[in-house]
């Protein structure tokens, strides 16, 4: 199944896109597809934390993801 990923902050610089479109094994979870982005892009494991949306809402790793969905991924975010 596909799934569109879009990334913001260092999240998009380490995809060097806004987003892509990632295919999963059917039943993928949030879990699942944060192994898929870190085989494909190592730089991920740098980074303190990533949050996932799906739907406008935050996931955790046991959301199950369905053909089609487009997951956000929030990165750490700094600031004063």
């Amino acid at each position: 199944m596909i799934v569109k990923v879009v990334a913001y902050g260092i999240a998009r610089d380490i995809l060097k896109s806004a987003d892509c479109s990632i295919d999963l094994k059917e039943a993928t979870t949030i879990a699942g597809l944060k192994e898929v982005l870190l085989q494909q892009y190592p730089d991920f494991s740098k980074l303190a934390s990533l949050r996932f949306a799906v739907g406008e809402e935050y996931q955790t790793d046991s959301y199950t993801l369905v053909a089609g969905q487009e997951v956000v991924i929030i990165p750490p975010v700094s600031g004063g």
